[in-house]
């Protein structure tokens, strides 16, 4: 699947991803990977003036989501079994971006690294190590 497929595929299934204002977007899809962008927005701030926890990490589960629909084609179905994330530094006041990897792509499990970063900025703020479990085909 290209990016516009991947797009109108997840707007139709998911359409709460855009409860309240869409603020992720896809950047580019590739063999097993996806840039994908979480824009600013006061929603993802936790006090002290960072980009919370739970907003990065749902940006590097979409990223892997979205890596996964484009390389497989349109599987609902298929859903995250473990995310570990590390923070590494405080992100700046901006967008971030999710660059995903996937590693392995096997027929029940998938594995991919997520890199997340703010835009601007070639340091990363958090790395995620995704699994995905995969339907099996009927």
């Amino acid at each position: 699947m290209n990016v516009t497929e991947v797009q109108e595929f997840l707007d139709t299934e998911f359409p709460q991803m855009n409860h309240g204002g869409k603020t992720f977007s896809i950047e580019s899809v590739r063999p097993r990977g996806a840039v994908v962008r979480m824009q600013y927005h006061d929603r993802h701030i936790r006090p002290g003036g960072t980009i919370s926890g739970p907003s990065m990490m749902a940006l590097a589960d979409y990223a892997m989501y979205v890596a996964l629909l484009a390389g497989l084609g349109p599987v609902a179905l298929a859903v995250t079994t473990n995310l570990s994330i590390n923070f590494l530094r405080k992100p700046g006041p901006r967008d971030m971006l999710a660059d995903c990897e996937v590693m392995k792509l096997g027929s029940r499990l998938a594995v991919g690294e997520v890199r997340l970063t703010s835009e601007g900025s070639d340091e990363i703020v958090a790395h995620v190590v995704c699994t995905y479990a995969i339907p099996p085909e009927k």
